[in-house]
C-alpha cells in the first residue's frame, strides 16, 4: 500500500460484506412521503466591486433590474445606465420535509451572466418557486463565496470558485406544503441500495420489532408496512421505532474507478480468479533541434532553417507474467495486485482488463 501513496493515489477498502457492521433503517431507506422538495429563483446581486455583468453581453441583467426598481417606484423608463456591480444569478435551495412558514433555510447562489466575482454581493428580494410553479420561500442576504481572484495587467489568478457563494439562513419559508401523514394506512420503505436480501432482512427486522407481521417485502427494492397493525398512536410514532432498527445490508461486489484522480474502490466482496498478467510500456520519444545555417557573408543569400529531428522508441525490458492467485479476501486481492509492482494508473488498465477476461468478480464502474 505505501507503493500507492507515493503516487498520491489512495486505496480505499470499503467494508461491503454480508458481516459488516449493522446500519440503522434511516440509513438505508427512504420513508414514502418524507422528502424534500428543490426550489429555483432568479434574482439580482448588488454591491460589487466592479466585478459585476457586463451589461452589452448580459441583456437580461439590465432587465431584471429595471423592474426591480419600478417596483420600488423608480421611473427608469428611457434611461441609460451601464453599472458593473450587479450580476444576475440563480438561487436554488431544498425546502424540506414538514417545514413550516416561518423556518429558515440555506440557499445557493450561481452566476449566469459574465460576472467573474460574487464576492461581497448582497442578494435583492429574491421568491423561490417549486415545479409546480408556486412560491414557497423568499431569499435575501449577504453572500459568502468560496473563492478569491487576483490579478494584474499581465496575469490573473483565481482560487475556487468565486461565481457562486452561499447564504446560511437566507431563505425564509412563505407556505407549507400539504401532507398529512397522519391519514396513511401503509407506509412504504424505499431502499437506497436495492437488494432482494437486505430487503428481505429488513422486513425480519421490522416485524421482530413489533412482535407480529407488519411489514411485507414488495420487490428488492420497496418494504410495505401496514401502520394500524403496528398499534403506534400514529404514522409518526410507527416511524421514529422503526428508523433506529439495525439491519445488515447486502451489497454487490463493486470496483469503482475514477480514472481522473486515479482513485480505485474495492467492496470488501471483491473476488479475482487465478489468472497470469503481464504489463509493459512502450515510450516514444520526438525531439525537434532545428539548426538555421547563415548564408557567406556579402551575399544575397537569406538564412536556412534546416530541420532536425530525432525519434526514439523505448520499450520496458524484462517484462514477464505475473501470476495472481485466486483469491479469498480483500487483503489478499490487494497483495496479489501490489506483486504486479505497478503505477495506479497501469493499475487501472490492469482491472479493465481482468474484467474482460472474466477473472474480475464484481461489477466494474468508471467514472
Amino acid at each position: 500500500m505505501m507503493k500507492y501513496l507515493r503516487f498520491l493515489v489512495f486505496l480505499l477498502l470499503v467494508p461491503m460484506a454480508a458481516h459488516a457492521n449493522a446500519i440503522r433503517l434511516k440509513d438505508l431507506v427512504e420513508f414514502d412521503g418524507v422528502r424534500g422538495n428543490d426550489l429555483v429563483g432568479y434574482g439580482l446581486v448588488v454591491g460589487l466591486n466592479g466585478t459585476g455583468d457586463g451589461l452589452r453581453n448580459s441583456p437580461f441583467t439590465e432587465e431584471i433590474m429595471t423592474n426591480i426598481l419600478e417596483r420600488l417606484g423608480v421611473n427608469v423608463t428611457g434611461e441609460q445606465f451601464r453599472p458593473n456591480n450587479v450580476a444576475a444569478v440563480f438561487v436554488t435551495a431544498s425546502l424540506p420535509p414538514f417545514a413550516r412558514v416561518g423556518s429558515s433555510l440555506d440557499v445557493t447562489v450561481s452566476a449566469i451572466g459574465d460576472s467573474s466575482s460574487l464576492l461581497g454581493g448582497t442578494l435583492i428580494m429574491t421568491p423561490l418557486n417549486a415545479a409546480d410553479g408556486q412560491i414557497y420561500a423568499v431569499a435575501q442576504g449577504t453572500i459568502l463565496a468560496g473563492g478569491a481572484v487576483a490579478e494584474g495587467d499581465a496575469a490573473t489568478v483565481t482560487q475556487g470558485v468565486p461565481t457562486s457563494g452561499v447564504i446560511p439562513s437566507g431563505g425564509r419559508i412563505e407556505r407549507e406544503i400539504e401532507f398529512d401523514l397522519s391519514s396513511l394506512s401503509t407506509m412504504r420503505l424505499a431502499l437506497r441500495d436495492a437488494d432482494f436480501t437486505t430487503a428481505n432482512r429488513i422486513e425480519r427486522a421490522i416485524n421482530a420489532e413489533f412482535g407480529r407481521n407488519v411489514a411485507l417485502m414488495r420487490d428488492s427494492g420497496t418494504v410495505e408496512v401496514d401502520i394500524p397493525r403496528t398499534n403506534a398512536r400514529s404514522t409518526a410514532h410507527a416511524i421514529g421505532r422503526m428508523e433506529n432498527i439495525l439491519v445488515e445490508p447486502q451489497r454487490k461486489a463493486r470496483v469503482v474507478v475514477d480514472q481522473r484522480s486515479g482513485t480505485i474502490v474495492m467492496g470488501s466482496d471483491v473476488r479475482i480468479s487465478r489468472v497470469a498478467v503481464a504489463q509493459g510500456n512502450l515510450t516514444l520519444r520526438i525531439e525537434e533541434a532545428p539548426l538555421v545555417v547563415q548564408p557567406n557573408p556579402f551575399t544575397d543569400a537569406q538564412p536556412v532553417v534546416v530541420p532536425r529531428t530525432g525519434v526514439g522508441i523505448e520499450e520496458e525490458e524484462n517484462v514477464q507474467l505475473a501470476e495472481v492467485p485466486e483469491t479469498t479476501s480483500l487483503s489478499e486481492v490487494v497483495s496479489g495486485l501490489n506483486a504486479l509492482g505497478v503505477s495506479p494508473r497501469d493499475m487501472i488498465d490492469i482491472l479493465k482488463s481482468l474484467k474482460a477476461a472474466g477473472a474480475l468478480h464484481a461489477e466494474f464502474l468508471v467514472r
